[in-house]
């Protein structure tokens, strides 16, 4: 389907340019045109020497036509998910349901992914696919959470914060986000994250300081660390 991906990418393409770049040629594009339109895509095409095809705006694209590479990297990535979420059953009835959905030559290449790839490396700390998806929601959504957090030193509090992106370093899965109680920006491992919802209302959210969390951690995160410590035994304000 590297017709339709070509399509997908916008604009009007000549037949003359689509069966270049295909390394076909043009009575081949009309056919797959044809074909694409049998499946139920609205294949626009100009008539003359010089025909045109284009998608008609406004088509919604069925988000499972994947190129057996990219069906290849999808099932790697959930046996990752897998590793790092063991006791939960959300990557596996992924890949269940992703079997039941492909075309043939895809399911043939997505059986032989999942058959040829296993992760070893166990992961530091469980993470619960629901933490990871309210704070997915919030952060895009932009909107504040609020969460029970017990730190390395085994002290509990109660944090309001402006979620900013999660992150995994060194075996672990972190929040980076500004604790607004505490008037600074602080990582939580997810692991250590209790009772996380979504708090209502509008707030002009803080610039994250950096050009990149990287960066940031490789200046900062030393020092974050201690001023979390510090702090999270001084009662929130």
């Amino acid at each position: 389907m590297t017709l339709l991906t070509l399509l997908q990418s916008g604009g009007e393409w000549t037949a003359a340019d689509l069966a270049e770049r295909l390394g076909t040629s043009v009575r081949t594009v009309r056919r797959d045109a044809q074909r694409l339109r049998r499946l139920g895509y609205t294949v626009e095409a100009r008539p003359g020497p010089g025909s045109a095809y284009r998608l008609s705006p406004g088509v919604k694209v069925p988000p499972l036509l994947f190129t057996a590479d990219e069906i290849t990297a999808l099932v790697a990535g959930l046996h990752l998910i897998r590793a790092w979420l063991p006791e939960e059953a959300v990557a596996s009835t992924a890949l269940l349901k992703l079997d039941q959905v492909l075309p043939r030559p895809l399911r043939r290449r997505a059986a032989a992914t999942d058959l040829a790839t296993e992760v070893l490396q166990q992961p530091g700390a469980v993470v619960a696919a629901a933490t990871v998806g309210v704070i997915a929601d919030a952060v895009a959504e932009g909107c504040r959470l609020r969460f029970r957090y017990v730190d390395q030193h085994g002290r509990p509090s109660t944090r309001l914060v402006e979620p900013y992106r999660h992150f995994l370093r060194a075996g672990h899965w972190y929040l980076v986000a500004f604790d607004v109680d505490r008037d600074d920006w602080r990582t939580f491992r997810l692991d250590r994250l209790t009772d996380v919802s979504p708090v209502a209302g509008t707030y002009q959210p803080h610039e994250f300081p950096d050009a990149s969390i990287e960066h940031w951690l490789t200046t900062d995160f030393g020092r974050a660390t201690a001023r979390s410590a510090r702090s999270a035994a001084k009662p929130a304000r």
